[in-house]
């Protein structure tokens, strides 16, 4: 069951082969923490998905491997491990691993009661495991499949743990005088990954767990997890009445949130996401000679303004690949008039992330109010000397001239100001020939760009 779930840290993943957003510094701080005397564990690394937690974890992890600490690190994937239904089995693996094995009998002899502890309720399945046969296979009389394994020594561990009825202190009990032990030559720190994407149940287990175990001498533990879907699991397990943030507070010692920004220059602070989604699109084979740069700008109010993960930039850049394959190279070719350019990428971000707008705009419901907040807007710019329109205002313009829909903040004062706007919108429309897109007409590019990645007619 654990070699999959314990220790599965990516070989060469350190901040030596990559540390792009500069969060050496941080692993060396929370080193400093679980190398101190006070009292940190258990700690939270806090951050939506996507934001890069689980890379951070495990280049934390090469860090203390790689120094002269006096802190033994050990790597759960609670995701994988959550199928087993057994969040003490899955800890008790992962102490083991540090363990020569020589020495891992004397400690399973220690802990055997909360491993048994762990099967009360699934003897059946733990039975089959023993014998190696399918639980369906197995009758009511355990006895009589004993005697057919004829297998002494399985023999015996069946008979133990169905004869066995520890009460649960005791079993936690057990264990922690096991950790202990183990601790004594090396403090351990265990870091548990991907909590939050585990089931409820079996999150709020680990928790449980953890809870009776934490304060061992010597073993510390660091959840690497987003917290509100933490707490969101603790309400599905004992209901919204429970205050969540009462609970985690009871017993977590620490929590901090890897910030979504860095200082690029070293002096001034970029956004993370908005970095990664450059390099990703400079790296890209389909992307890379395009000339997206120059909607660099609206790129990045995009991703500002939604705050969007570095796994969703991935996702983004996927779809941008995706969409340039289905149209075999051509819409986004390099010479591509610049506002044709900028609709598509608002009208694939739009498929990526705003399904159900995008479905509106395919069935030609074009929401103005809808469309503008995407960017971080809420009317159209009053245009002046003083004013003038960036990437954002322009597309919101194009939008709001063209809506079907809550279009009141975005209609222009006069014809005059109509006027104005659409010589600046035919400006970024402006190509070789002198053909022109009339008002109207601009805003369906946004719904070609999403029919293209329904697979539909281009």
């Amino acid at each position: 069951m654990t070699e999959d779930v314990v220790d599965e840290v990516v070989g060469e993943l350190s901040f030596d082969t990559r540390d792009e957003y500069q969060r050496k510094p941080i692993a060396e701080k929370v080193i400093q923490l679980l190398t101190s005397d006070a009292q940190v564990s258990p700690m939270i690394i806090d951050g939506s998905w996507g934001t890069g937690k689980s890379e951070f974890c495990k280049k934390l992890i090469h860090l203390i491997e790689n120094s002269d600490v006096e802190i033994k690190p050990v790597y759960i994937d609670a995701f994988k491990a959550d199928h087993a239904d057994e969040s003490l089995m899955t800890l008790l693996a992962a102490v083991l691993k540090l363990l020569p094995e020589a020495e891992q009998t004397s400690l399973i002899d220690k802990a055997l009661p909360v491993a048994r502890f762990g099967l009360k309720t699934g003897f059946k399945a733990g039975v089959s495991w023993l014998l190696r046969q399918d639980a369906a296979d197995l009758g009511d009389d355990l006895e009589k499949e004993i005697k057919k394994a004829g297998d002494e020594a399985i023999n015996h561990a069946v008979q133990s743990t169905l004869k066995d009825h520890v009460a649960v202190e005791q079993s936690i009990k057990t264990l922690q005088e096991a950790l202990k032990s183990v601790a004594q030559e090396q403090p351990i720190v265990i870091f548990i990954d991907e909590l939050d994407r585990c089931r409820p149940d079996f999150a709020v287990a680990m928790l449980e767990s953890i809870k009776h175990i934490f304060d061992v001498e010597g073993v510390q533990f660091v959840l690497v997890t987003n917290t509100s879907q933490l707490k969101a699991s603790i309400n599905h397990c004992y209901g919204a009445a429970i205050d969540a943030h009462r609970y985690l507070d009871k017993f977590l010692m620490f929590s901090f949130t890897l910030p979504d920004t860095f200082k690029y220059d070293r002096h001034n602070n970029v956004l993370a996401s908005i970095h990664h989604l450059r390099v990703n699109i400079s790296s890209s084979d389909l992307l890379a000679n395009i000339n997206l740069d120059r909607s660099d700008r609206f790129l990045k109010q995009l991703v500002s303004h939604n705050r969007m993960s570095l796994r969703e930039i991935e996702t983004f850049v996927r779809y941008l690949e995706i969409y340039q394959t289905l149209t075999e190279g051509q819409g986004f070719m390099k010479d591509l008039i610049f506002g044709y350019q900028l609709l598509r990428l608002f009208g694939i971000f739009l498929f990526c992330f705003k399904p159900e707008c995008a479905d509106k705009i395919v069935r030609g419901y074009v929401d103005a109010e809808e469309l503008a907040s995407t960017l971080g807007k809420s009317e159209l710019l009053e245009l002046s000397e003083r004013a003038h329109p960036d990437l954002p205002d322009l597309v919101v313009a194009i939008v709001g001239l063209e809506a079907s829909h809550n279009k009141a903040k975005f209609v222009p004062e006069s014809e005059e100001i109509r006027q104005h706007w659409n010589q600046i919108i035919d400006s970024i429309f402006r190509g070789a020939s002198s053909f022109m897109i009339d008002e109207g007409e601009r805003s369906k590019i946004i719904g070609e760009a999403i029919e293209v990645l329904r697979l539909g007619a281009q």
